[in-house]
């Protein structure tokens, strides 16, 4: 199957097995997708949601964080890793909002990833989730992973990753299919224990685990058992 035509049939399966792709971290606009993304390095999303409503009740304007005192942001969010560094990105990429960008989240990618702690990745997860802008795609460890597994690219740094699969993908379906490929890899195609049996993507995976008996059902069950799967663990 040429790649071409194996990304088509991903996509297919995809949109049945992840029927509303989404970010998993909790926020209230763009501002607190910023921050809460930020955050989000190192850490899982989980995580995250557990710090930021403590975080945003305190802090609730970029204003209002752009002022606060670094050692009490720091005992917020203390639970999500390198939590010094992160105090001060997501101090300073609030003061660079006010100052910078009049209290708003910027819609260019250039513009966006002018605020500190703010990346690729970032700018494209937030451009794409608060304002539906198409800026490219979210590549993180499971989107990587799934993308190599699917024989989509073989490169393992993010930005040439992103090139890959906005290359196999068309533009209308980059945000959709930046979120289906993180939650995919998430919570079915695992980094040290694939459900390969459970995959809906199984008979197009060059990568997929020999099976004797094959996988579970007809692809469109493996879809739907998946989609309740995303459901139930993003609840949680």
């Amino acid at each position: 199957m040429q790649t071409v035509e194996r990304a088509e049939e991903v996509r297919k399966r995809l949109k049945r097995a992840i029927v509303e792709p989404r970010c998993e971290l909790d926020h209230d606009g763009p501002w607190q997708l910023v921050i809460a993304t930020i955050l989000s390095a190192q850490c899982t999303d989980a995580r995250v949601n557990l710090v930021t409503p403590e975080l945003f009740a305190r802090y609730p304007t970029p204003a209002d964080l752009a002022q606060a005192d670094p050692s009490e942001v720091e005992i917020i969010i203390k639970s999500t890793g390198t939590f010094r560094m992160k105090a001060k990105r997501i101090i300073a990429a609030s003061a660079a909002i006010v100052d910078d960008f009049g209290g708003e989240v910027p819609r260019t990618l250039d513009q966006i990833t002018s605020l500190p702690g703010v990346a690729r990745k970032t700018g494209n997860l937030v451009l794409g989730v608060a304002y539906g802008i198409a800026s490219g795609m979210v590549i993180d460890t499971h989107a990587g992973r799934v993308a190599r597994r699917l024989g989509l690219t073989s490169e393992e740094d993010p930005v040439k990753v992103e090139r890959d699969l906005t290359q196999c993908f068309h533009r209308r379906s980059w945000i959709r299919m930046s979120h289906a490929l993180v939650l995919h890899g998430r919570y079915v195609c695992k980094s040290s224990k694939p459900r390969c049996s459970r995959c809906p993507l199984y008979e197009v995976c060059p990568s997929a685990a020999p099976l004797e008996t094959g996988p579970e059902e007809r692809w469109t069950v493996r879809a739907d058992a998946e989609w309740t799967t995303v459901q139930s663990r993003g609840k949680n």
